[in-house]
């Protein structure tokens, strides 16, 4: 078998993307050379835009990242969207073979009346908007608000809550959006509901999540009694629970029925009850929610679900963020499903949903091959699967048969659609622009929050 590289495109740069790097790079036998495209001149994904800016030692992945670009067969392209500037059939006459591996940038609508109302939003907007997404940096949230409803009970919904009941002074220590920081220094928010349809045995955040709401310098956190303790099925279904969920449970418990302790916030957790209608004022926004409360009850397959019973209530909201999962985006020209907002795929071999066959030399890693699932860290075996797949082909001889697969071809022809491409050696020289401007404020790092400004920054 010929020796001369195995070349390789790999199409987002978030953690999905690094770890089918790190499992190809580990790949002794055969000489491989990847190409890393991004639409943002910047990589990492998630872990920059998505990862909570009071979370830093989340965010110390990237060094593992930073290491395997730093490799010579390694070669990122930024500021370069597929779709726009290069397409999948361009991508097939490079390469042997690509991955995919765009995340799940959208989030899942909540089909209520009112949701359109104004100042109801998805909280992977207000999200992107506080880590400096480019995309996001121009949003608007009405934080003049008392009251802020969050739907949803999982990590992403107790970041977003969080955020909302953080100090300024907390706010400052960390590496959030300067005007992100200004709007929330000025925030009038006094209370914050978390909802979950479901149980507290259910909710979907982790112990360390719930433990640190209790730990905030400026926000009291508040269990109704009655929903921090467990239903008949929920008692039931801890025969089989794992340590992590005991725990979950213990610290919620631990915030039943707590007082006041004068702090200037509140956060209050609920448990089964579900939004069924967003009221709205005379100018159109947001004044109230209407709740119902839920049940639990097995299905015949005996998993958990919740159903509406006949008793309502009505909250007082200004501002509204959805919290109930995000949705992958269509690659044009790959094959994908709506319903379910991933790419169509076996194991990480793209399919052809008309055949049913595997697309010859394409594959899928991360949430937009499996939904958004997991923790920064599931996506390394999940990542490892597709390239073992991968590489099953390649010895096959099932991979893609290039035109003209040549390093020097491929950058030849990126330069001429997108001159304005962004390198890793690029990336390092912003990475240390930001953290030098936050040093000069006193904060571990001042994001560069426009495209245009990063490229101003690096003379293109």
């Amino acid at each position: 078998m010929s020796q001369s590289p195995l070349r390789i495109a790999v199409v987002g740069a978030g953690p999905a993307g690094f770890y089918a790097v790190e499992r190809l790079f580990k790949e002794k036998n055969i000489p491989i050379e990847v190409d890393m495209f991004d639409r943002l001149p910047t990589p990492y994904g998630l872990v920059r835009a998505g990862v909570a800016p009071d979370h830093q030692k989340i965010k110390s992945v990237t060094k593992v990242f930073d290491k395997l670009a730093a490799q010579p067969q390694f070669r990122f392209f930024g500021n370069v969207e597929i779709g726009q500037h290069l397409s999948v059939a361009d991508l097939r006459r490079f390469y042997q073979a690509i991955i995919y591996t765009t995340g799940a940038q959208t989030d899942k609508n909540l089909n209520i009346p009112g949701i359109e109302l104004k100042n109801s939003h998805a909280a992977t907007e207000f999200v992107a908007w506080y880590n400096g997404h480019p995309d996001y940096r121009d949003c608007h949230f009405d934080l003049s608000q008392e009251r802020v409803a969050v739907i949803g009970v999982g990590n992403v919904a107790v970041d977003v809550a969080r955020i909302l009941c953080r100090t300024s002074e907390e706010l400052a220590e960390t590496d959030i959006a300067d005007y992100a920081l200004e709007a929330l220094s000025q925030s009038r928010v006094k209370e914050v509901y978390m909802l979950g349809r479901r149980g507290l045995a259910q909710a979907a955040f982790t112990p360390a999540e719930v433990k640190e709401l209790g730990e905030m310098a400026g926000a009291d956190v508040y269990v109704p009694p009655e929903e921090a303790e467990l239903d008949p099925i929920s008692q039931e279904s801890l025969a089989e629970a794992d340590r992590g969920t005991m725990r979950k449970i213990e610290i919620v418990q631990e915030y039943a029925g707590k007082l006041s302790t004068g702090k200037p916030r509140r956060l209050i957790l609920r448990f089964l009850v579900s939004p069924t209608e967003l009221l709205g004022d005379a100018e159109g926004g947001v004044c109230a929610m209407r709740l119902v409360r839920n049940e639990l009850y097995k299905t015949e397959s005996g998993s958990l679900r919740s159903r509406a019973t006949d008793q309502t209530e009505e909250i007082p909201v200004g501002l509204v963020f959805r919290s109930i999962g995000y949705e992958g985006v269509p690659i044009p020209g790959v094959p994908f499903n709506e319903r379910w907002g991933v790419i169509y795929n076996d194991r990480g071999r793209v399919i052809d949903p008309v055949t049913n066959e595997p697309v010859r030399g394409e594959y899928t890693a991360g949430w937009i091959k499996r939904g958004p699932s997991g923790v920064i860290g599931t996506n390394k075996p999940d990542a490892a699967e597709t390239v073992e797949h991968l590489l099953a082909d390649y010895h096959a001889g099932k991979l893609l048969t290039p035109e003209n697969g040549t390093a020097t071809a491929v950058e030849a022809f990126i330069r001429q659609r997108q001159p304005r491409y962004v390198t890793y050696e690029d990336w390092l020289r912003l990475d240390e622009l930001e953290m030098a401007n936050g040093a000069a404020v006193g904060r571990p790092r001042l994001k560069f929050t426009r495209v245009e400004d990063m490229l101003a920054a690096l003379g293109k």
